[in-house]
Parts: structure tokens; C-alpha cells; sequence
């Protein structure tokens, strides 16, 4: 496991927590973080995917104002924090940084040259906006927040993109998923699965909506697509 430093597209640099398989190498998923920062959880996931043999890269997408954030979902303070930090983000210079950041992870040795995106949360929408605007070859988005409000975008879809969609997501209403099956079904690259009985962050471990059953299911088919369409 090692630090690895990404220069951003508009100056400036940022880090990045790389997660390498045993092998040595193997394809790559960029993993998106949620608002809590590049925190135990999000290294987890990354250290997770390396041992399924994928080169994962979790980069620190808050620098531009708060380098290094690593909190919890664990306090209302805490809490507190982590939705400032969302406001004060800026989602198209995160996706530019993480055009640097997929850039950065193919380039890498222990990269065989394909790499995917994964995010959660504030990193689902991130995940879906690396469908739309990067070179991506795959992205699998878990339970985004505000996909719906860019829909607009959705025609610029050319690579697979895998949605786990919450049912009891209190951050993606009923209303925000009807939107999203009703943008999404008719295109060929999207695969769109619902956990009717899951809350929001139903597959952070330690979370208050863990869903164990349903963080497994949703981890199966993850896997399975990052298999299908990077390869490794």
C-alpha cells in the first residue's frame, strides 16, 4: 500500500491511497470517495478490490480546500463536517481531478492499462459523471446522490456504468429514482439494480443502514462487471 501523487490538470497536486494485487499487477479501478474523505472505510474498499487482484487508487478529491480529511460517519460533528466539505465541492473540477487520477492509475506499473471507476454516495454521482465526460472503460456507482439532476448527460454514455440504487435512499427520494430508471432504461451501456428495503450507504461497513445481505449481493455483482469489462 503506498501514497501515490497525482498533478492536477489546473496546477497543484494531490494524493491518492494505491492499493497493489499480489501479483504485482493486474486492471484498475479508481475508487471515489464519499464525503467522509480518503478515511478507513474508503481504504478498506480499496485494499478490498486489491485482493481480488485489481490496482485500486482512491484519490483525496477534498484537497482543494482540505487536504488529508479522513473522518467518520460516526458523530453529529463529524457529520456536520462531512456536509460542508459537500457543499464547498466542486463536482466538475472533481472530475477533472479524477481524469488525472485515471490517467495517473494506467500509467501506473502495476496497471495493465485498463482501468474503472467505483464510487459511493458523493463518489455515485462522481462515478456516473466518469461515464459521461472521461475515457473510462467501466464505472459502478453506488447509491449516488443528485444523478438525477444530470441526466442531461446521459447520451454521452459509451462504456458500461453499473447503478445500485437504494429504495429507502433518504438522500435519492422516489421521486430522484423514478427520474433515474426513466433516464437511464433505455440505454444499452446502463445496468440499474434496487435494493427496495436498503437505506442510503447500505455497503459501508460499520454504517447505521449496513445491510449485509445486500453489501455482498451488490459486492457479487461488482466484481463480477469489473471481471467482465477490465478483466483480471
Amino acid at each position: 500500500m503506498a501514497e501515490v501523487t497525482v498533478r492536477a490538470a489546473d496546477g497543484g497536486s494531490f494524493s491518492g491511497y494505491l492499493a497493489t494485487p499480489k501479483s504485482g499487477k493486474g486492471p484498475g479501478v479508481v475508487v471515489i470517495q464519499e464525503i467522509f474523505g480518503v478515511n478507513a472505510v474508503m481504504r478498506q474498499i480499496t485494499d478490498g478490490l486489491a485482493g481480488q487482484g485489481f490496482t485500486a487508487f482512491c484519490p483525496d478529491l477534498f484537497w482543494r480546500f482540505k487536504p488529508g480529511i479522513q473522518i467518520t460517519d460516526k458523530t453529529e460533528a463529524e457529520w456536520k463536517m462531512a456536509v460542508g466539505y459537500f457543499q464547498r465541492f466542486n463536482v466538475d473540477k472533481g472530475v477533472e481531478d479524477l481524469k488525472a487520477s485515471l490517467a495517473e492509475l494506467r500509467n501506473h506499473p502495476a496497471c495493465n492499462g485498463k482501468a474503472g471507476a467505483v464510487g459511493f454516495c458523493l463518489g455515485g454521482k462522481l462515478a456516473y459523471l466518469m461515464a459521461t465526460r472521461t475515457d473510462v472503460d467501466c464505472s459502478v456507482s453506488y447509491y449516488g446522490v443528485g444523478i438525477q439532476d444530470a441526466l442531461g448527460e446521459a447520451k454521452d454514455i459509451k462504456t458500461s456504468l453499473l447503478l445500485h440504487i437504494a429504495g429507502k435512499d433518504e438522500f435519492v427520494p422516489p421521486p430522484a429514482q423514478e427520474k433515474i430508471h426513466a433516464g437511464l432504461k433505455s440505454n444499452s451501456h446502463v445496468t440499474m439494480y434496487d435494493y427496495p428495503n436498503c437505506g442510503h450507504a447500505f455497503a459501508r461497513p460499520g454504517g447505521a443502514h449496513w445491510d449485509q445481505t445486500a453489501a455482498d449481493q451488490a459486492g457479487k455483482r461488482s466484481l463480477e462487471f469489473f471481471h467482465r469489462h477490465l478483466g483480471g
